[in-house]
């Protein structure tokens, strides 16, 4: 594993021990940045259940001011650390140790408002869904913030979440990865 592109191209990532984690292939990392960037000015990213942080890593390579990774497991956090220190994003970045529903209702009473969101759970976690309209209604996501959720090919989300709409889909063996742009119903332009 390694950053793809931007400011940290080149530098290895390490992965997390164990068969628990499965790290965004670099192939579909770069296939998924290509089609919601590639590059970035500025924003705010979460890489929730971060694993290794590679999403989130790349992110900010690519121009992401900030980001935030989270996950459950103590050893994808060091990992993480690792990574990011490795990648020389470490002033850029926030990690923490926590579940999905408690952390977006932490970043919720910070008041922080995200323009890319990375949700590459466990493949038996079936619910980003449910997740994302969760965001949406504590106000974490942007006008126009794209979420990218890497899931099990098997496994199909509806072109249409909330106010969500998939833009991308794209499918690599056994991994599927839908991307939507989240545009409030109310923030449309009528053309």
């Amino acid at each position: 594993m390694r950053v793809i592109a931007g400011e940290a191209k080149g530098r290895t990532l390490k992965a997390v021990p164990g068969m628990n984690t499965r790290p965004t292939t670099d192939k579909v990392k770069e296939a998924l940045f290509s089609m919601i960037g590639p590059f970035f000015e500025g924003g705010l990213a979460l890489d929730l259940f971060a694993g290794t942080g590679g999403l989130g890593i790349e992110a900010l390579s690519r121009g992401m001011e900030r980001a935030v990774f989270v996950d459950m497991d103590k050893l994808s956090l060091e990992v993480i650390r690792h990574n990011v220190q490795a990648a020389g994003m470490t002033e850029r970045a926030e990690i923490y140790r926590n579940d999905a529903e408690r952390a977006i209702k932490a970043l919720h009473k910070r008041g922080l408002s995200f323009s890319a969101v990375f949700l590459d759970p466990p493949y038996r976690m079936k619910k980003m869904d449910e997740l994302m309209l969760e965001l949406c209604r504590l106000g974490l996501v942007e006008d126009g913030a794209v979420v990218v959720i890497e899931h099990d090919a098997a496994h199909v989300y509806d072109e249409q979440i909330g106010d969500y709409e998939q833009v991308k889909y794209a499918r690599y063996g056994d991994t599927a990865v839908s991307i939507y742009r989240y545009e409030p119903a109310g923030a449309k332009v009528e053309s």
